[in-house]
């Protein structure tokens, strides 16, 4: 079965189960932030297994469902857990949620993850307005073009939206929460990064690094939807020169849990000024 074929029929599948609701945003949710489905009200969860063709996340954290209702007075569709392509998946079932989300007609994308802060500055439980990205995963749209979708050759300018940014340092002026801005790196993973290499991030103008988040942002613009993105920073470049520091899976997903709140009430407040 050819990619348009998958996502066709993935898409019905969700359209036909969503009980007549109709999302107009798409939410990612990263690491140890799956808590923020808990805030949708009336919710109607689709798990990714019951889905044809879809992909199952095996990532820690990620629940796997897509979950359904109303968030900031807007019906939202949010991915409880999010697929990397560290997985071991192909770069077109990585996008696939997104996909689907477009085709069932959401008008904006919210994405988040849990991210290593490069910059020096950076503090663990920081919450970074991501305002451009540097790509190092394989481009989710190397292949035929998906003409449906959009253009061969998609700008990428703005891939965050500029407006919604705006609009996110205001609510955090208003609410007294403390946001970083900065540039992520995203890499294939799984292995966290070495200490050099988070000095070659830092070199090349990367604020933090993941292992996700640039495919989906990609594929959003290629249908000119609109993006806001959001990581948590969950450890710190310095923290390498510590000669006992060992970077803890576990220990990530802690500090995205604790910062998560903070990221809700953003999001929120974001989605219902839409």
């Amino acid at each position: 079965m050819d990619n348009l074929s998958i996502i066709h029929r993935a898409s019905d599948y969700v359209k036909e189960h969503l009980e007549g609701r109709r999302p107009e945003v798409g939410i990612i949710l990263g690491s140890g932030l799956g808590k923020l489905a808990d805030e949708i009200e009336d919710p109607l969860v689709i798990p990714y297994h019951d889905i044809p063709g879809f992909p199952v996340s095996t990532a820690i954290g990620h629940k796997g469902n897509f979950i359904v209702g109303t968030l900031g007075s807007k019906t939202v569709i949010a991915m409880q857990g999010r697929i990397h392509y560290y997985e071991g998946y192909a770069m077109s079932q990585v996008v696939l949620p997104v996909r689907v989300m477009v085709r069932i007609g959401i008008r904006c994308l919210f994405v988040s993850n849990a991210a290593g802060g490069t910059n020096l500055s950076f503090h663990v439980g920081d919450l970074m307005i991501i305002r451009d990205h540097i790509n190092m995963i394989p481009n989710p749209l190397i292949g035929p073009n998906l003409d449906e979708f959009g253009p061969r050759f998609p700008d990428m300018t703005r891939p965050y939206d500029p407006a919604l940014i705006k609009r996110a340092e205001d609510i955090a002026d208003e609410e007294g929460i403390r946001l970083q801005k900065g540039v992520y790196v995203a890499c294939t993973g799984p292995c966290y990064e070495t200490p050099a290499e988070y000095r070659f991030f830092r070199q090349i103008g990367a604020d933090a690094v993941g292992m996700s988040t640039t495919p989906e942002v990609i594929v959003a613009r290629h249908s000119a939807i609109p993006v806001f993105g959001m990581s948590v920073i969950t450890d710190v470049a310095h923290a390498t020169d510590d000669e006992d520091y060992v970077t803890d899976g576990e220990a990530i997903v802690a500090a995205a849990n604790a910062a998560a709140d903070k990221m809700t009430l953003i999001f929120k407040r974001l989605i219902a000024s839409l």
